[in-house]
Protein backbone atom coordinates (compact mmCIF):
# COMPACT_ATOMS: atom_id res chain seq x y z
CA UNK A 1 0.00 0.00 0.00
CA UNK A 2 2.91 2.33 0.63
CA UNK A 3 3.98 2.18 -3.03
CA UNK A 4 0.51 3.04 -4.40
CA UNK A 5 1.26 6.76 -4.47
CA UNK A 6 4.03 6.09 -7.04
CA UNK A 7 1.62 4.53 -9.56
CA UNK A 8 1.00 7.89 -11.27
CA UNK A 9 4.65 8.91 -11.01
CA UNK A 10 5.60 6.14 -13.48
CA UNK A 11 4.34 8.35 -16.29
CA UNK A 12 7.14 10.85 -15.70
CA UNK A 13 9.83 8.16 -15.72
CA UNK A 14 8.72 7.03 -19.20
CA UNK A 15 7.72 10.42 -20.60
CA UNK A 16 9.90 10.05 -23.72
CA UNK A 17 7.73 7.07 -24.80
CA UNK A 18 4.56 9.14 -24.52
CA UNK A 19 6.12 12.08 -26.37
CA UNK A 20 7.16 9.82 -29.26
CA UNK A 21 3.69 8.26 -29.47
CA UNK A 22 2.06 11.71 -29.49
CA UNK A 23 4.41 12.90 -32.26
CA UNK A 24 3.59 9.86 -34.43
CA UNK A 25 -0.15 10.39 -33.92
CA UNK A 26 -0.06 14.02 -35.07
CA UNK A 27 2.23 13.19 -38.01
CA UNK A 28 -0.38 10.68 -39.22
CA UNK A 29 -3.10 13.34 -39.06
CA UNK A 30 -1.22 16.43 -40.34
CA UNK A 31 1.71 14.97 -42.22
CA UNK A 32 5.37 15.08 -41.18
CA UNK A 33 6.54 18.15 -39.24
CA UNK A 34 8.80 20.55 -41.13
CA UNK A 35 12.10 21.59 -39.71
CA UNK A 36 13.22 25.25 -39.65
CA UNK A 37 15.81 24.45 -42.35
CA UNK A 38 13.12 24.02 -45.01
CA UNK A 39 12.11 27.68 -44.90
CA UNK A 40 12.28 29.63 -48.13
CA UNK A 41 15.02 32.11 -48.87
CA UNK A 42 12.85 35.18 -48.22
CA UNK A 43 12.10 34.02 -44.69
CA UNK A 44 8.44 33.13 -45.23
CA UNK A 45 7.17 29.73 -44.18
CA UNK A 46 6.05 27.53 -47.08
CA UNK A 47 2.33 27.02 -47.43
CA UNK A 48 0.89 23.98 -45.66
CA UNK A 49 -1.94 23.68 -48.12
CA UNK A 50 -1.04 21.66 -51.24
CA UNK A 51 -1.52 23.43 -54.56
CA UNK A 52 -1.54 26.95 -53.02
CA UNK A 53 0.62 29.57 -54.73
CA UNK A 54 2.93 31.80 -52.77
CA UNK A 55 1.73 35.37 -52.75
CA UNK A 56 3.92 38.36 -53.43
CA UNK A 57 5.31 40.06 -50.31
CA UNK A 58 4.60 43.62 -51.47
CA UNK A 59 2.16 44.27 -48.65
CA UNK A 60 3.89 45.08 -45.36
CA UNK A 61 1.41 44.71 -42.52
CA UNK A 62 3.75 45.71 -39.70
CA UNK A 63 5.32 48.91 -40.95
CA UNK A 64 6.27 51.00 -43.90
CA UNK A 65 9.41 50.99 -45.95
CA UNK A 66 8.78 54.48 -47.26
CA UNK A 67 10.91 57.23 -45.69
CA UNK A 68 8.29 59.94 -46.27
CA UNK A 69 5.68 58.28 -44.08
CA UNK A 70 8.22 57.70 -41.32
CA UNK A 71 9.31 61.34 -41.40
CA UNK A 72 5.68 62.47 -41.37
CA UNK A 73 4.91 60.23 -38.40
CA UNK A 74 7.99 61.52 -36.55
CA UNK A 75 6.97 65.14 -37.24
CA UNK A 76 3.42 64.51 -35.97
CA UNK A 77 4.79 62.75 -32.88
CA UNK A 78 7.11 65.70 -32.12
CA UNK A 79 4.24 68.19 -32.47
CA UNK A 80 2.09 66.18 -30.10
CA UNK A 81 4.93 65.94 -27.57
CA UNK A 82 5.40 69.73 -27.70
CA UNK A 83 1.66 70.27 -27.16
CA UNK A 84 1.66 67.85 -24.24
CA UNK A 85 4.69 69.56 -22.67
CA UNK A 86 3.02 72.97 -23.07
CA UNK A 87 -0.15 71.72 -21.32
CA UNK A 88 1.92 70.09 -18.58
CA UNK A 89 3.88 73.29 -17.91
CA UNK A 90 0.71 75.40 -17.62
CA UNK A 91 -0.64 73.36 -14.72
CA UNK A 92 0.63 74.51 -11.34
CA UNK A 93 2.40 71.78 -9.42
CA UNK A 94 0.91 70.37 -6.26
CA UNK A 95 2.28 72.20 -3.23
CA UNK A 96 2.94 69.92 -0.28
CA UNK A 97 1.83 71.52 3.00
CA UNK A 98 1.88 70.40 6.59
CA UNK A 99 -0.02 71.42 9.68
CA UNK A 100 2.19 71.60 12.77
CA UNK A 101 1.13 71.99 16.39
CA UNK A 102 4.01 73.35 18.47
CA UNK A 103 4.42 73.25 22.26
CA UNK A 104 6.46 76.28 23.33
CA UNK A 105 7.60 75.95 26.95
CA UNK A 106 8.56 78.94 29.12
CA UNK A 107 11.31 79.04 31.74
CA UNK A 108 9.04 79.46 34.74
CA UNK A 109 5.64 80.62 35.93
CA UNK A 110 6.72 84.27 35.92
CA UNK A 111 7.37 84.37 32.13
CA UNK A 112 5.13 86.84 30.29
CA UNK A 113 3.13 84.47 28.02
CA UNK A 114 1.62 87.27 25.93
CA UNK A 115 5.10 88.59 25.13
CA UNK A 116 6.29 85.01 24.38
CA UNK A 117 3.40 84.51 21.93
CA UNK A 118 4.20 87.85 20.31
CA UNK A 119 7.84 86.78 19.87
CA UNK A 120 6.84 83.42 18.37
CA UNK A 121 4.45 85.06 15.92
CA UNK A 122 7.17 87.55 14.93
CA UNK A 123 8.99 84.68 13.18
CA UNK A 124 8.12 85.24 9.52
CA UNK A 125 9.19 83.03 6.60
CA UNK A 126 8.02 82.46 3.08
CA UNK A 127 5.55 79.56 3.26
CA UNK A 128 4.74 79.94 6.99
CA UNK A 129 1.26 80.88 8.25
CA UNK A 130 0.52 81.12 11.96
CA UNK A 131 -2.83 79.90 13.26
CA UNK A 132 -4.65 79.70 16.58
CA UNK A 133 -2.93 79.44 19.92
CA UNK A 134 -3.87 78.63 23.49
CA UNK A 135 -2.28 78.33 26.90
CA UNK A 136 -2.25 74.82 28.35
CA UNK A 137 -1.50 74.26 32.06
CA UNK A 138 1.50 72.03 32.72
CA UNK A 139 1.70 72.07 36.52
CA UNK A 140 2.68 74.22 39.50
CA UNK A 141 1.13 77.29 37.85
CA UNK A 142 3.25 76.94 34.70
CA UNK A 143 1.49 77.09 31.34
CA UNK A 144 2.84 76.24 27.91
CA UNK A 145 1.89 77.90 24.64
CA UNK A 146 0.33 75.60 22.04
CA UNK A 147 0.37 77.27 18.66
CA UNK A 148 -0.75 76.01 15.25
CA UNK A 149 1.02 76.80 11.99
CA UNK A 150 0.82 75.69 8.36
CA UNK A 151 4.07 75.37 6.39
CA UNK A 152 4.98 74.59 2.81
CA UNK A 153 7.28 71.57 3.03
CA UNK A 154 9.71 72.77 0.36
CA UNK A 155 10.19 76.22 1.91
CA UNK A 156 10.07 75.74 5.69
CA UNK A 157 11.61 72.93 7.68
CA UNK A 158 10.74 72.06 11.26
CA UNK A 159 14.37 72.36 12.37
CA UNK A 160 14.64 75.91 11.06
CA UNK A 161 11.33 76.83 12.70
CA UNK A 162 12.44 75.45 16.08
CA UNK A 163 15.80 77.26 15.87
CA UNK A 164 14.11 80.59 15.08
CA UNK A 165 11.71 80.25 18.02
CA UNK A 166 14.40 79.19 20.53
CA UNK A 167 16.41 82.33 19.68
CA UNK A 168 14.13 84.15 22.14
CA UNK A 169 16.10 82.81 25.13
CA UNK A 170 14.49 85.20 27.64
CA UNK A 171 11.06 83.64 27.14
CA UNK A 172 11.43 80.23 25.47
CA UNK A 173 12.99 77.23 27.18
CA UNK A 174 12.20 74.64 24.49
CA UNK A 175 10.00 73.88 21.51
CA UNK A 176 8.42 70.50 20.83
CA UNK A 177 6.29 69.27 17.96
CA UNK A 178 3.02 68.04 19.43
CA UNK A 179 1.39 67.08 16.12
CA UNK A 180 2.51 66.98 12.50
CA UNK A 181 -0.05 66.35 9.75
CA UNK A 182 0.33 66.44 5.98
CA UNK A 183 -2.34 68.45 4.20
Amino acid sequence: MAANFLVHEKIWFEKFKYDDAEKRYYEQINGPARSPSCQQENGAMPSTLPGRKEEDDDLDLFGSDEEEEDQEAARVREERLKQYAAKKSKKPGLIAKSSILLDVKPWDDETDMAKMEECVRSVQMDGLIWGASKLVPVGYGIKKLQIQCVVEDDKVGTDILEEEITKFEDYVQSVDIAAFNKI
